[in-house]
């Protein structure tokens, strides 16, 4: 019993230096951040580019939509121009001075001549018109009118070298076939898709982002479930030691228990790298720096005790995002169908314009700035370009029932995958349970196998198993209540129902 005595009080040494390394650690880590699950969720929704790029595009197609509502409203344009012609001064009416004879208004009210107007002479006691031979003449383009108003060509030459026009108008539409109402529902329908677009990147986002947490808990965990296995096989390597040196025991036994505990140092190694990567990618996510280390507050809440197991399924997927996009896709589908429509309507426009120039010809060419007011409905009839109209519009109709094939096709396989979740988040769940059954088993075996080694009644191959039962249990139990948590997420995903916090965004 005496080097059962010397492994007791080895225990006892081992376990004070344990208890002081962990103090100093603390005290290390004392500056070191609790985060928890909400506050790596907050970080990445203020900091994810993802989120901030489709946060633009949102934008954007609000001020599109912002942009077609104008549509209805009226459309105002201002104009002006300045026209230098070289030859404005020589501009005239007549090529020449003009010789216009003087008559009369008949009774039909068409210029005539009477006697009285032209030129007349006796001829046999009779009065006749003459030509300009002296001859008399009936025809009456051989008549010489007596008086004749003289038209000089200067008179009528007018000064066109500067030539100034202003004016304003505007163009209300009346009836466009309904093409702008169309051309807005469609705006607004892209608002719309940016906006699920927008709350579907945060969620994903916060998939990326409790994905990434629970793999840094579990690699936490399992660190420290590495160093627990491998301060208890220091412990049983001590305990060996002293059995090698009092005889009890041979080398074989003490080699075999040194080469578990190398292999247990070696999956430390890896399990601190492990840990090591997760974090810098959970950084990422979350926007902090790379080196930037932290503790996660509730590392202890991996258990999944609070996940209810459903034995009866009825997913509903109508609030999932993705639904709310196919029926998007539905409306501007219609939308076209109702564009292609308006073609064959026609197109009433009220259009009005306000004009003024310089020279006006309100009082002849006056050099002085005149205008004048002209309003007036325009109609636009389409009637026939060899069938274009029908195909488009045909075309239209083929797009929407493709989009209409689609949403059904796409919510049916939804639905198909929200049993699936739900089916996975149950064999986690019972996976969890039965991980927790085999733990405490674990638990028992490796108390009862140390012992038994204490008491000299069992091997130290047979301690070393039991060890190793409980280390993988355990193990097992980690990845059980994560891969439950993770399950629940994809499940709640699946249904559309992860709840994305109102995230004010800051500079980081």
């Amino acid at each position: 019993m005496i080097e059962f005595n010397k492994v007791k009080e080895m225990k006892k040494i081992n376990l004070f230096v344990i208890a002081f390394c962990c103090v100093v650690l603390a005290f290390c880590n004392a500056d070191a951040q609790n985060l928890t699950l909400d506050s790596c969720r907050n970080m990445a929704l203020r900091h994810n580019k993802r989120s901030l790029i489709s946060e633009e595009a949102l934008l954007a197609a609000q001020a599109t939509r912002k942009a077609a509502f104008t549509q209805f409203l009226p459309n105002f344009n201002a104009i002006g121009s300045y026209m230098y012609n070289s030859r404005g001064d020589e501009m005239s009416v007549l090529s020449e001075d003009a010789i216009l004879p003087v008559g009369s208004i008949g009774s039909d009210g068409k210029f005539t001549y009477t006697i009285n107007d032209i030129v007349t002479a006796d001829f046999g006691g009779q009065t006749y018109p003459i030509n300009a031979q002296g001859q008399p003449t009936s025809n009456p383009k051989e008549f010489i009118p007596k008086h004749v108003a003289y038209l000089p060509k200067d008179a009528l030459t007018f000064d066109m070298t500067n030539i100034f026009v202003a004016g304003i108008g505007f163009t209300q539409p009346i009836f466009m076939g309904g093409k702008i109402l169309e051309l807005y529902k469609m705006a607004k329908t892209a608002e719309n898709i940016a906006q699920i677009n927008y709350d579907n990147d945060k969620v994903n986002t916060l998939i990326e982002v409790d994905e990434a947490y629970w793999r840094v808990v579990s690699l936490q965990k399992k660190k420290e479930l590495a160093q627990e296995y491998n301060n208890l096989l220091k412990e049983t390597f001590n305990n060996v030691q002293e059995l090698f040196n009092e005889g009890v025991i041979t080398n074989a036994e003490l080699l075999q228990v040194k080469v578990k505990l190398n292999e247990s140092e070696m999956t430390l190694t890896k399990a601190e790298n492990g840990l090591k990567l997760s974090k810098m990618y959970l950084n990422q996510v979350c926007g902090m720096d790379f080196n930037y280390d932290y503790t996660l507050a509730d590392i202890e809440q991996t258990d999944a005790d609070d996940i209810v197991l459903t034995d009866t399924v009825k997913n509903d997927i109508s609030s999932r995002l993705e639904t709310q996009l196919l029926n998007q896709a539905v409306q501007l589908a219609q939308s076209e169908v109702n564009i292609a429509r308006s073609r064959f309507l026609p197109n009433i426009v009220l259009q009005g314009n306000y004009l003024v120039s310089n020279p006006s010809i309100f009082n002849g060419f006056d050099k002085s700035f005149k205008g004048s007011f002209m309003v007036g409905v325009g109609v636009q009839v389409p009637i026939f370009h060899f069938g274009e109209r029908i195909h488009t519009l045909s075309a239209a109709k083929h797009k929407l029932r493709i989009a209409e094939l689609t949403r059904e096709e796409s919510m049916e396989k939804m639905e198909l995958q929200a049993n699936m979740k739900q089916n996975s988040k149950n064999e986690a769940k019972k996976q969890s349970i039965i991980a927790q059954n085999n733990m405490q088993h674990a638990e028992e075996n490796l108390r009862q196998a140390q012992l038994g080694f204490e008491e000299g009644v069992i091997s130290t191959t047979d301690l070393m198993t039991a060890q190793t039962a409980w280390v993988s249990a355990k193990s097992e139990l980690i990845d059980a209540n994560i891969n439950t948590a993770l399950n629940d997420l994809y499940l709640r995903q699946a249904l559309g129902k992860i709840e994305v916090p109102n995230i004010e965004r800051t500079e980081k």
